[in-house]
């Protein structure tokens, strides 16, 4: 997809020099040693600084690791602050795409008034000289299907821990704290770095979960904190918010289904040809597909909007006709069948996952029973399949916001912003923008929605709720 972690806020190591920690603070922190970045400064001119924090939050006076931090710094006379962005993830190389000129350019108008700061995550597949590394093998895998049994049940966990095991081996201790809370943290120990009195923050996607964490870990130091094109991890009723989620995600086939309406029945073809895959596997390309992984597929062209229905309606066509479903199979260089990122450290530690054969079957039940034509398909459940039989627990966990935080922004496309106004609903005063059409974020490529997060996150400028762009 975030304050339940009962984390002790600890102290932090700034530049080598500890300070105390952000409930007792009484002095400023060190200013950030800015310099060359590892790999330059890119099309946009990135500044880069090195931050060491605990690499366990739980243990402050513990081992330290190294945040490598970048900074844009503001083109206007008179700067305002800072915003600290999370480009998505969930284990991007934020200073890389900062500085890539695309990216770096879509920033400018903020750059007048504001320096645009952000970090390479702790842990991830960094670029050399970056923040420390969990130098395990990153690749993508193919989504589990869903056991029907208690041995194919085991026999996942089994793999899943296997998998899991070979990278917890190389840095036991990082491999437990790669959790969006721990970034959180991280993100306010570059707060404190900076001298921020409070945060501004912009997280696109998974970045929206550590936002969501740092909102609920540190809602006094919050002062604008944007959404955009995430989901919702701020809740205390988990697998309520997984069949509102599969019903936001169903949205997607709907609309295919009413473009459809008038050609033919395309929801009656569809869930006939789920039905048949979940029998027995349709022959796909060099693979095969079961159901759900036609819904997966098929959900992936219903989500690009009305200029991929023609196609998902021929692939919908033959594979009924012929029980052939390589009409589903996505163009190179895309894998050929739903793929999840290996191993799935940060995942697997920010969401829950069935612990059990029944308690899975449950939750499969409630989200057909939600969205009987997508079920779990494209939703988090189907993605923690690969977090079945995790060696470490799930240390962030999900729960509702706390009281007290000024007003949030979120933006979103279709469902996205579903999910994420249960967030927002949360805090009084928030504001949302929406666009009605298919994609993934707003800020890099609307810019209507941009001109407004800005204005937010400069001037606190609140849009109304439902805003279109």
């Amino acid at each position: 997809m975030l304050k339940p972690l009962a984390l002790a806020a600890g102290a932090l190591l700034v530049l080598n020099a500890a300070i105390t920690p952000p409930a007792q603070a009484t002095q400023a922190a060190s200013a950030l040693d800015w310099g060359e970045c590892p790999g330059g400064p890119g099309g946009v001119g990135v500044e880069c600084a090195t931050l060491q924090v605990p690499v366990d939050w739980n243990r402050p006076d513990g081992r330290k690791i190294t945040l490598m931090v970048g900074r844009l710094p503001a083109t206007g006379p008179k700067p305002q602050g800072s915003v600290q962005v999370n480009l998505g993830g969930p284990m991007g190389m934020n200073i890389d795409l900062l500085r890539s000129y695309g990216a770096g350019q879509t920033f400018a108008g903020l750059r007048q008034t504001m320096d645009i700061i952000t970090w390479d995550l702790r842990g991830g597949p960094n670029l050399p000289g970056m923040s420390t590394n969990l130098p395990c093998e990153w690749t993508g895998v193919r989504q589990p299907r869903v056991p029907r049994n208690q041995t194919e049940f085991d026999a996942l966990a089994a793999a899943n821990r296997a998998i899991a095991e070979k990278c917890q081996a190389k840095d036991p201790e990082l491999f437990a704290a790669m959790d969006s809370a721990s970034h959180a943290r991280d993100l306010e120990a570059i707060r404190r770095a900076l001298g921020e009195p409070k945060v501004n923050f912009y997280g696109a996607s998974y970045g929206g979960f550590i936002g969501q964490a740092y909102a609920g870990l540190f809602p006094d130091r919050v002062r604008s904190l944007v959404l955009d094109g995430t989901w919702n991890h701020s809740t205390d009723h988990w697998d309520r918010e997984l069949t509102r989620l599969a019903r936001d995600v169903q949205t997607f086939m709907t609309r295919f289904f009413d473009w459809c309406r008038g050609q033919e029945n395309c929801a009656a073809l569809w869930q006939q040809v789920v039905a048949r895959a979940q029998r027995n596997p349709l022959p796909a390309g060099s693979t095969t597909y079961d159901g759900n992984e036609i819904r997966w597929t098929g959900l992936r062209l219903a989500r690009l909007g009305e200029a991929s229905y023609p196609k998902l309606l021929a692939a919908l066509r033959k594979a009924a006709a012929t029980g052939d479903a390589s009409g589903f199979v996505p163009a190179p260089p895309n894998a050929p069948f739903p793929s999840a990122p290996s191993p799935g450290v940060v995942e697997c530690t920010d969401w829950p996952h069935p612990t059990s054969q029944r308690q899975l079957q449950q939750q499969v039940r409630r989200m057909e029973a939600a969205a009987p034509y997508t079920g779990i398909a494209g939703t988090i459940q189907q993605a923690m399949l690969n977090c079945v039989g995790w060696p470490v627990p799930v240390r962030n966990q999900p729960a509702a916001l706390p009281d007290g935080l000024p007003p949030l922004l979120m933006a979103g496309n279709w469902s996205e912003y579903d999910s994420a106004t249960r967030v927002i609903d949360q805090v009084p005063g928030s504001g949302s923008i929406y666009h009605d059409g298919p994609g993934h974020t707003l800020y890099m490529s609307n810019d209507c929605a941009r001109a407004k997060i800005d204005a937010y996150l400069a001037d606190l400028d609140v849009p109304p709720r439902g805003t279109r762009c």
